[in-house]
């Protein structure tokens, strides 16, 4: 086990009342839900990581990117620990495809209060936390 945990950046992408999320696959949390994301590189910033991630998961242009809620999430049956930062960003254009089908199955949009119930344990805590990324008082601009 490492003896330090990893930092993640998800990005609920917001459309139309709707958030995307992809069906994860051959990693941690294969089989859930989770927002398009990954791995905070070494001096990279949040929002550099954000755009970075989501062009090339999905193809799809983002804006508006602010911090929404950082969750503390430790994956028992894989070993993992992580500190991820979802951060809220707006859909600007693009149909979601999917560039990286070794991670993940497929994209889809859901409405906040219709989540499927196998959801990547980041958003399970933020959810357990009362998050709404439709709620602008529990987001931070970054400046």
């Amino acid at each position: 086990m490492p003896d330090r945990p990893s930092v993640g950046i998800a990005v609920l992408i917001r459309r139309e009342g709707k958030v995307l999320l992809g069906l994860r696959r051959n990693a941690h949390g294969d089989g859930t839900w989770a927002a398009p994301g990954g791995h905070l590189e070494f001096g990279e910033g949040f929002e550099e990581c954000a755009h970075r991630e989501v062009l090339e998961e999905t193809g799809l242009e983002i804006a508006h990117l602010h911090q929404g809620i950082v969750t503390n999430d430790v994956f028992e049956d894989e070993d993992k620990h992580y500190i991820t930062i979802i951060m809220i960003a707006d859909y600007i254009e693009g149909e979601p495809t999917v560039l990286e089908p070794e991670k993940c199955e497929s994209w889809q949009w859901f409405r906040w209060n219709e989540l499927p119930d196998n959801l990547f344990l980041p958003l399970q805590n933020a959810m357990q936390e009362g998050f709404n990324p439709f709620e602008e008082k529990q987001i931070t601009s970054f400046l």
